[in-house]
């Protein structure tokens, strides 16, 4: 490999890791809008998104999240879904990364905290896009399962299954 070519090569790798950051960035702005759409579109058709005991299976499926009622009344009374930082490990035109989030709820004057959860993301390129294949989310709470999910993260590897999660 030459100079160039390794110079090219993480050029690539450092333009991945900013899209599919800006990607995970996105999908907090779009659920705050009520943009059931915007956020529906950062997923691959078949994409899933397993938050807890939801399981989402397709675009169509988040899609119908961020349009339902709760989740409508959930922004009507005023929410912030704030998604701190990724790490991504990127390989080819697979990748995984791992982020923690935070829900806050309006409260009177202010706003609270409503959930603190570990997001582990799998993605793939899709026609010259990142598109999320595999949202796996677990709330902080000392259980293993949000543990398991930010050690595999870490590690750039895809999530552990459920019963793996509790090890």
């Amino acid at each position: 490999m030459t100079d160039i070519d390794d110079i090219a090569a993480r050029l690539r790798r450092l333009e991945d890791e900013h899209d599919i950051a800006q990607l995970i960035a996105s999908y907090g702005l779009a659920v705050d809008a009520a943009n059931a759409d915007g956020a529906a579109a950062l997923w691959s058709e078949d994409g899933s998104y397993d938050v807890e005991d939801w399981n989402m299976q397709s675009q169509a499926d988040v899609h119908a999240m961020v349009s339902s009622t709760f989740h409508r009344d959930l922004v009507s009374k005023g929410c912030c879904h704030f998604i701190g930082p990724s790490v991504v490990t990127v390989g080819g035109d697979e990748a995984v990364a791992i982020s923690e989030s935070l829900v806050l709820v309006r409260d009177g004057a202010g706003y609270r905290v409503w959930r603190a959860t570990a997001n582990h993301f799998e993605l793939r390129r899709i026609d010259g896009r990142w598109r999320i294949s595999r949202r796996t989310s677990r709330v902080l709470d000392g259980q293993p399962g949000a543990h398991a999910l930010l050690r595999s993260g870490l590690a750039g590897a895809v999530a552990p299954a459920l019963g793996e999660a509790a090890t």
